[in-house]
Order: structure tokens, then C-alpha cells, then sequence
């Protein structure tokens, strides 16, 4: 494919350093998995039944010449393949998929082309075939290093199987990261600290560590509610994750985002594009995006969630989209503040004063920062403190 040869350079420089610009993203949702684990919210699916990958493939390049006819002339710094379960995929969806995006957008000489995988799903041949068509970057679901611990969260693989995964992904791809979820039920501070620290050793340059959120509509949902299952409280996942950043910072993985841990330079390009607020096409089932209408302004997209019925959508009018609001400059500006802060640059004040027009409420930016929840990085920027990223919702919301 067309974005294979250029990004063979990150074989030589796999920490070339994320830019400063948002980028433009193209996200892909692939949403069928093998089981449903039951903490999770995601739009996933699970059939029984082959899932037909060229009609699918299809679909996504008619969504994508439809995303590429609003936002022309954009050049691609990366595509991320999210679900689901990616890993699902046949290589050649995935080539398919990548060729249709380079054939309507430019590509840049370092795309960052990352797709996830479950440990279950991993096979050296379908890894190999990944890499041919493109993709330099796998993210992992590991989720735990303890069976016990898996078997609970639901996952279909073992810690064996997880080590044989991340040792085939570091030998395949230029960069890897890989995902744990901590704050599960039972788990002290002594077991999580032994946990992330074998993680770190295990790590190449990128982790993602995300705290146990019960979601309503899960199972683990209806579990709690009937008392059976017992998660940390408040004070034991702060410690939790004050441990986290103290531990990843000490390693030489400092926390460039709430739940994200880099080597200096290896941050998540994609993720970094939805954080800075760039723009973004989002094609598949469930998928959001950020294009720029015709006025102008942002536009929200949000796809048709249940794969058949967007299926259906895409080949009847090009477009799987349920709705695409225009966001007015307010929106925009909440939308930046909220992105923004999650990470430890924090956000551009200029930026955001001329989406909201007018200055942040100086009162409340005295107040948090009296309370040690926010500080100045300059005269024009600002950012959370490590206080408060663990009360972050109610710090966008005094600011907004």
C-alpha cells in the first residue's frame, strides 16, 4: 500500500518525537470481539457467524471517500484501528482499509499506523501480515499480570500467553504499547506497585494504565449493585494512582496524560490528536469524528453503533452518520478545556480565549490554584497538577 514505505523510517527512529500540531487522525472501529468482558462499555459485538471482511471493507472505503469529500487536502499523521477487536481482522482488511485511506488523503512520511490487539488473538503469521500492510504500532490488552485477575475481568488469555504476545509484538513492530486496568476488586497498593513494576520491565516505550470504572449496563454493573463485587474506594484509588505516576516518573515512563505513560518522544500521536483537539475522521460502527464544516465551525460526528444496521447505511448513502452537530465556539472551547487538561502540557489559553471569547474566570483559577489543583506553565498556559487530574471533571467545570 501506498503508506507503507514511508513510514519505514520509524524502523530507524522509533521514538521520533510526537509534533506539536494536533495532526489529523483517521480512526477506524472494528467492533466485533470473540467474548464480551464484562466491565466493558465499548461497542462491541460478538457473532457466531463469519463475519463477511470484504463487504465490510468496502463499507469503510466508502465511508472514508465520504469523510475524505469533507475534509480535503488533510494530511494523514495518524491512523488508529480501535473495537472491538481489531486483531480480528485479516491482514488484508487491514491493507484494504489502509490503501483506501492513502488513496483519498496524503500521507505523512512518519504515520503512526496503530492497531489493537488482544493476547488471545495473536498469531506470529497475522502479526507479520499486519506489519506488511502497514502497521507500525500495537497496542495490547493485556489488562492484568495475574490469571486470577484476568479470569475475573473476563479476559481469554493467561499470563503466558500475554508474555508470548508482547515478546511477538516487540519483535514485529517498530513500537509497542500495552494496556493494564488497576483499582480491581481486592487489590492493595503492595500488589499493584509488584504488578507495574514487572510491567515496566516488560514495556517497550508506551503504557496505558487505566483505573476499574463500573459502567452502568455492565455486568460488573449489576454485580456491584447487588453488593458482590467490591471495588477501592475513593482514598485507596488515589493512593493507587499516586503510586502509578511515582513509579512510571522513576522509570522513565513519566505520565504525559492521566492513564498514559511514555518514553519521552514515544507518546500516542493518535490520542495526542483527539487531546490537543485537532481534527479527525472516525469510520465504522459506533465511531465518532471531528471534521470542519463548510462554515467553518467543528463538526461532531457520531456513527450508527450496531454494525448491521450501519452496514446497511454506508452502502445505501456513503455515510453510517446518526448525527453531525455543528458545534458552536463555546462547545468548542469546553471540549478543548476538558481534552486539554487531561494532559501534563495542559492547554494554549490564546487558543481557548479565542473559541470562547473571552479570558478563563481568573477567581477560579486563583481558587484552584490556592488549593494546588492547577499552575501556570507561562503566561499563557496552563495545566492540572497531578491533585488535580484526580478531580478533574470538577476542575473543567470551575474554569469552564
Amino acid at each position: 500500500m501506498n503508506v507503507v514505505a514511508p513510514h519505514r523510517t520509524s524502523d530507524v527512529l522509533p521514538f521520533a518525537k510526537a509534533p506539536a500540531a494536533p495532526g489529523f487522525g483517521v480512526y477506524v472501529h472494528w467492533p466485533f470481539c470473540a467474548a464480551k468482558c464484562p466491565y466493558c462499555d465499548f461497542n462491541s459485538h460478538v457473532r457466531r457467524t463469519p463475519i463477511d471482511q470484504p463487504r465490510y471493507v468496502a463499507a469503510f472505503t466508502r465511508e472514508l471517500r465520504e469523510a475524505a469529500r469533507r475534509s480535503p487536502g488533510e494530511l494523514v499523521t495518524s491512523i488508529f484501528f480501535g473495537g472491538g477487536t481489531p486483531s480480528l481482522m485479516e491482514p488484508a482488511t487491514v491493507g484494504g482499509i489502509l490503501d483506501a485511506v492513502a488513496a483519498h488523503w496524503k500521507i505523512a512520511p512518519d504515520v503512526e499506523v496503530t492497531l489493537e490487539a488482544n493476547p488471545s488473538s495473536v498469531e506470529a503469521s497475522r502479526f507479520r501480515g499486519y506489519r506488511a500492510a502497514g502497521v507500525n504500532r500495537v497496542s495490547l490488552g493485556v489488562q492484568a499480570l495475574n490469571d486470577a485477575d484476568l479470569r475475573r475481568l473476563g479476559r481469554l488469555h493467561d499470563v503466558e500467553t500475554a508474555l508470548k504476545a508482547i515478546t511477538l509484538a516487540r519483535e514485529t513492530f517498530p513500537r509497542l504499547s500495552f494496556d493494564l486496568i488497576y483499582a480491581r476488586p481486592n487489590q492493595t497498593v503492595a500488589e499493584w506497585e509488584a504488578e507495574l513494576s514487572r510491567a515496566i520491565d516488560l514495556a517497550a516505550d508506551h503504557l496505558s494504565l487505566y483505573q476499574l470504572t463500573i459502567e452502568m449496563g455492565t455486568p460488573f454493573f449489576e454485580l456491584r449493585k447487588a453488593g458482590k463485587l467490591i471495588v477501592p474506594d475513593g482514598e485507596l484509588s488515589a493512593e493507587l494512582y499516586e503510586m502509578t505516576q511515582a513509579l512510571t516518573a522513576s522509570r522513565g515512563l513519566p505520565a504525559y496524560e492521566i492513564s498514559n505513560h511514555a518514553v519521552p518522544g514515544a507518546e500516542s500521536r493518535h490520542n495526542l490528536t483527539y487531546w490537543r483537539y485537532g481534527y479527525y475522521a472516525g469510520v465504522g460502527p459506533g465511531a465518532h469524528g471531528r471534521l470542519k464544516g463548510d462554515s467553518g465551525y467543528r463538526h461532531a460526528i457520531a456513527n450508527e453503533p450496531l454494525p448491521e444496521t450501519w452496514l446497511k447505511m454506508v452502502e445505501s448513502w456513503d455515510s453510517g452518520a446518526l448525527t453531525d452537530e455543528e458545534l458552536s465556539l463555546e462547545e468548542q472551547a469546553d471540549e478543548l478545556l476538558l481534552m486539554g487538561l487531561r494532559l501534563s502540557e495542559g492547554i494554549d489559553l490564546s487558543r481557548w480565549r479565542k473559541l470562547a471569547g473571552r479570558d478563563i474566570d481568573r477567581a477560579s483559577e486563583a481558587d484552584l490554584a490556592t488549593h494546588g489543583m492547577i499552575e501556570r506553565l507561562g503566561p499563557d498556559r496552563i495545566r492540572a497538577t497531578p491533585a488535580g487530574m484526580l478531580v478533574l471533571d470538577a476542575v473543567v467545570a470551575d474554569l469552564a
